[in-house]
């Protein structure tokens, strides 16, 4: 595992005990895990084994699970440049290639902070009938609910959205509250971002072939339009 992702885990794992420490994360094309001279390779990743973390944290997935080209994105409700691609570029992928049996779409979540993390759970809260309409909500209105920048704030506002979503204050609380939840989402992740070398987001897999980075929709389907079948 990278220096960089061991940060990363260290963040969302602290998080989970109730202290934290924040790397900061911009720059001009993509969203990139920061390292910290304080960081230890040597920390150990949350005690999950791959086959229980898999069942408890299952991919979300849209689209045929048989279609010829299979997108991987990898990123986190935190990201601005992942915000940027889910307001230009997001709907019409999903009209021309997801919901056209295309492109089989996989989501996979980062956690660069706690607050990513918590957005995460929320996410997952309604299980997946839900799961990509709270997305759209937290990507949509991603200023507004980190707008705070304080714990107390942003929880306040993740709450508000959950129940825009339909959820209720006793179900996004015992999500927000499920530590055993919280771990099982760090080890996948450790998993799924080590196996695949991700380095920051948005990063997406097109069968198999990763692109880093922010892309304007042309951009975009000229890579999946080069995968399909001719």
């Amino acid at each position: 595992m990278s220096k960089s992702l061991v940060v990363a885990a260290l963040l969302a794992i602290a998080a989970v005990g109730g202290t934290w420490f924040y790397a900061g994360h911009k720059s001009a094309e993509m969203t990139r895990l920061v390292t910290q001279a304080d960081a230890s390779e040597s920390v150990a990743p949350a005690q999950t084994t791959v086959s229980s973390q898999a069942s408890k944290v299952p991919d979300m997935i849209l689209g045929k699970t048989d279609a010829p080209v299979t997108v991987v994105e990898y990123a986190s409700f935190t990201c601005p440049h992942c915000a940027n691609f889910h307001a230009t570029v997001w709907d019409q992928f999903k009209k021309n290639y997801i919901d056209t049996g295309k492109v089989k779409f996989v989501y996979r979540e980062v956690y660069f902070d706690k607050f990513g993390l918590w957005g995460a759970m929320v996410a997952r809260c309604g299980g997946p009938d839900k799961y990509f309409g709270i997305s759209d909500m937290l990507y949509n209105e991603q200023r507004d609910w980190l707008a705070s920048q304080q714990a107390s704030g942003i929880a306040d506002a993740l709450h508000k959205i959950g129940l825009k979503a339909g959820l209720t204050n006793d179900a996004i609380d015992k999500c927000l509250n499920d530590k055993d939840m919280a771990q099982a989402m760090i080890a996948n992740y450790q998993t799924n971002a080590t196996n695949d070398k991700i380095e920051g987001t948005p990063t997406f897999i097109i069968n198999g072939e990763s692109h880093s980075g922010e892309m304007s929709y042309d951009e975009f389907a000229a890579l999946l339009d080069a995968k399909l079948p001719k």
